[in-house]
């Protein structure tokens, strides 16, 4: 709903002022200095030349400020669209310093601001909680969605008089000064409780409150999830702190002095407190770093009593045009310093010809408490426990509780909401929306049946041609522990008639979907279908019409008929467990050898992903963080002779995935697979690669490797992805303007087959049980793993991204292209 609104509020042009700061003295331009107007979230800084662009606000002042420089201050009028700024030298901060040229260069070496950082670095485990034996306190967080920067002209323009309801929910934003249009507001009261010994941590919601635009979506919690993912809170004494999906050095990490640099910039006083003032910045502007001020005790603790951090424009961080976070310590009486004041302001442009954005997350800790916690508060392994009736406080428990009082168009959200729904243009609107974010059209307001997936009511494959399917699933309007979900499909080349129905039981009530976490469900599903070999490893639907578009000709398929009875159970602290037994038949079909035979498998997996965080959307779940580890170990038995199965056989598969962050070198993720085949099989039940025959890339498959090209009954493999950030076009001048970023890839196969596997060895003629292997399949040789590589760049136009990619080795006597091009839709900060 958000982007809806954004694109019915046409942006209005908006006047930029263009500057350049020089030294009056020598005419050279001055860089990373620091313009901003005074008590407005609206800054940045000139480049390495002096130049620097801001908004033009007329009537405001703006400042300009850098160390061993005297400040100006300059009124903005209409004709401010170009500044020539001169700053004059100060002599006062010169006796401080020793000048060479022009500015003094920055030295770690007797410099005070260092030595005092060293100490703060030093203390900081004063502070740390965690060496407490207990401590609890309450959190009371409030998390603002709200198109931003809405302009005066276009809220006088006649035709928006017909909305009321939309012109009473603009505000003012007390911390930027801007108008604002709320969208949506989330209340959360938690408690946090913590014991060391043995050591235990757990947050238990008492009280939850959302209301806004995600009322209008039924997978809206996906709004929600992400948004406190992305605006995740932060621990400045941690060395790295996490913010919007990225790992940013904390200014008082112990690496903090290699990567800032700081300035003392005054003696200051904070309530009742004298601190010392300090700026930091960092070393190159480019890499992820906060720029931004310290408050520090002037006294031995050398306690941060304050601390702004400010996300520098140079950083290049997607979406971001400013974001400014505010930390206060408060002593408490036993004489501890605890945070107390957390809050945060984004400001976001999705694009450019869209509406602007702004997030508001203003948090208040308090009644901390070091007594002695009940055990009880600690049961369970789930990191987070919400109370029963957290979602259904009254007004009376949010008055006690709320520590900063909600805004005129916050507490007026449902009026704006009834306002939207009764308004015929934006209700049409709405639904087009709908249908396009969530791939299913609803067949009421409270729909019980959803129709879908849209994008797979028309595909193709070789046997089908064209292909049509009608699809649907039941809701939790319907019930919330019974859903069925199914389709019918239609071959117009083949005259094919195709079925799939899946009947699923929730043990526990589910608010919309079954596949909500946490999952504790029993599925019976039967189908009847053609599939290629690969499309098992898809990520996405097999019939999704982008999937089908393919760089090969996927003419080796099978049909297959399925019966499959599964028990998923997920636990809170991020183990899975999932039990099946499938009894399938598997023919071949188009340019497959033949085939028929029919096979029963009874499956055990197990996964563990410690802090794993879901959203869903219609379709199916995604992962949100992806920084823990995830660890998922299988085993499947085929048992001959039960349900008409023909074959004995037992196949394992372990894999791991893990990200690897490096600071400002970006990130890499790293995806390895190990399966064996144990028995004797015929060849669709070996280890095929996992080869994406789509010009859309998939996670974890190989671009370049053929339908079933090689056969193996045990293999390794692993991805390896170098997400660098920007790390290298950033320093590029024209490049960097584009705010594109460069990835580096690889893809390894290590494969294998044993003898009594290999139909072409003599000792095989006349088996039962193998196959001859389909035209094209060969054997890899146990000694030359198969290797591609990539190159991409990614945030082209902020969400595509083009990958070249590379076939290093088994080119001889292949069919199709050791070079090609893959594309892909990502939407990153």
């Amino acid at each position: 709903m958000s982007l809806l609104l954004m694109l019915l509020l046409p942006l209005q042009a908006q006047e930029i002022i263009r500057g350049h700061v020089v030294d009056e003295a020598t005419g050279e331009g001055i860089g990373f200095a620091s313009v901003q107007y005074k008590g407005l979230n609206l800054v940045t800084i000139t480049d390495p030349q002096g130049r620097f662009t801001i908004r033009l606000l007329k009537g405001k002042r703006l400042t300009i400020s850098v160390l061993g420089y005297k400040s100006r201050t300059i009124d903005i009028s209409d004709d401010s669209e170009k500044l020539f700024v001169s700053l004059r030298q100060d002599a006062k901060a010169l006796k401080e310093v020793t000048v060479k040229k022009k500015r003094t260069r920055y030295s770690r070496k007797n410099n005070p601001a260092v030595d005092l950082m060293k100490r703060v670095i030093a203390n900081k485990k004063l502070t740390n909680l965690s060496l407490r034996d207990y401590y609890q306190y309450q959190k009371y967080q409030k998390l603002t969605l709200a198109l931003n920067d809405v302009s005066p002209e276009l809220l006088a323009n006649p035709k928006l008089s017909k909305f009321p309801w939309l012109l009473n929910q603009v505000e003012t934003n007390s911390l930027t000064g801007k108008l604002i249009l709320p969208l949506s507001v989330d209340e959360t009261v938690t408690q946090k409780v913590y014991r060391r010994n043995p050591k235990d941590e757990k947050d238990i919601v008492k009280g939850q409150r959302s209301s806004g635009i995600n009322d209008f979506f039924q997978t809206g919690e996906i709004l929600n999830t992400v948004t406190k993912d992305v605006f995740t809170d932060i621990n400045i004494y941690d060395d790295q702190v996490r913010i919007l999906q990225h790992p940013f050095m904390s200014p008082i990490s112990d690496g903090a002095i290699s990567f800032y640099r700081f300035y003392i910039e005054d003696t200051v006083a904070i309530e009742r407190d004298s601190c010392i003032h300090l700026h930091f910045l960092p070393n190159n502007q480019q890499d992820f770093g906060f720029r931004g001020d310290l408050y520090v005790l002037k006294d031995s603790s050398c306690q941060v009593r304050r601390c702004e951090l400010i996300l520098p424009n140079q950083t290049d961080v997607n979406f971001v045009e400013n974001m400014k976070l505010v930390q206060e310590f408060t002593q408490l009486p036993t004489g501890e310093w605890v945070l107390s004041v957390d809050d945060m302001i984004v400001e976001m442009v999705l694009f450019d010809f869209m509406q602007k954005g702004v997030a508001i997350k203003t948090t208040r800790l308090s009644d901390y408490a070091f007594d002695e916690i009940p055990k009880q508060l600690f049961r369970g392994k789930a990191k987070t426990a919400i109370d029963p009736d957290a979602e259904m406080q009254d007004d009376a428990f949010w008055q006690q509780h709320r520590r900063v009082e909600l805004t005129k168009s916050e507490n007026s959200m449902g009026d704006f909401l009834s306002g939207m729904q009764s308004t015929g243009g934006f209700k049409y609107v709405l639904g087009v929306l709908k249908v396009l974010m969530e791939n299913y059209v609803e067949t009421g307001k409270k729909s019980k049946l959803d129709i879908g997936p849209v994008t797979s009511f028309v595909s193709n494959n070789f046997i089908d041609g064209l292909r049509t399917r009608f699809g649907a699933q039941t809701t939790g309007n319907l019930s919330r522990h019974l859903f069925w979900k199914g389709y019918i499909a239609r071959g117009w080349k083949s005259k094919n008639t195709y079925y799939s129905s899946e009947v699923t039981w929730s043990l526990n009530k589910k608010k919309y979907m079954s596949s909500e976490f946490p999952k504790r469900n029993i599925s019976f599903l039967s189908t009847y279908d053609v599939m290629s070999p690969s499309d098992k490893f898809l990520s996405s639907d097999k019939d999704n019409v982008f999937t089908a578009w393919r760089w090969t000709d996927a003419d080796k398929m099978m049909f297959y008929k399925r019966q499959k009875l599964t028990f998923e159970r997920e636990e809170q602290w991020g183990f899975r467990s999932l039990f099946s037994v499938k009894a399938e038949q598997n023919e071949s079909a188009g340019n497959m050898p033949y085939f028929k035979f029919r096979t029963t498998e009874l499956r055990a997996e197990i996964e563990y992903s410690p802090g794993a965080l879901f959203v869903n959307s219609k379709m199916r779940r995604h992962k949100v963080n992806r920084e823990a580890p995830i660890i998922t170990l299988s085993h499947t038995a085929g048992v001959k002779g039960l349900l008409g199965g023909d074959y004995s056989y037992h196949y394992t598969e372990a894999s791991i995935f893990k990200r690897f962050w490096f600071g400002s070198w970006g990130r890499i993720d790293l995806f390895t697979r190990a399966g064996v085949q144990w028995n004797q099989v015929p060849f669709p039940l070996l280890c095929m690669p996992a080869a994406n025959l789509s010009y859309f890339s998939h996670k974890h498959m190989f671009n370049l490797i053929n339908n079933m090209e090689f056969m193996n009954d045990r293999f390794v493999s692993v991805d390896f992805n170098w997400d660098m950030q920007g790390k290298i076009f950033n320093r590029i001048p024209l490049i960097r303007r584009l705010h594109w970023r460069e990835y580096v890839g690889a893809k390894m196969l290590w494969g294998a087959l044993s003898d009594k596997n290999n139909p072409y060895l003599q000792q095989n003629n006349g088996s039962n049980i193998l196959l001859a292997f389909p035209e094209q399949t060969r054997l890899m040789n146990p000694d030359i793993p198969y290797w591609e590589i990539s190159l991409g760049i990614r945030s082209i136009f902020r969400f595509f991204q083009v990958e070249y990619v590379r076939r290093m080795n088994y080119n001889d006597n292949r069919f199709g292209s050791k070079n090609s091009v893959r594309f892909g839709f990502t939407l990153m900060f």
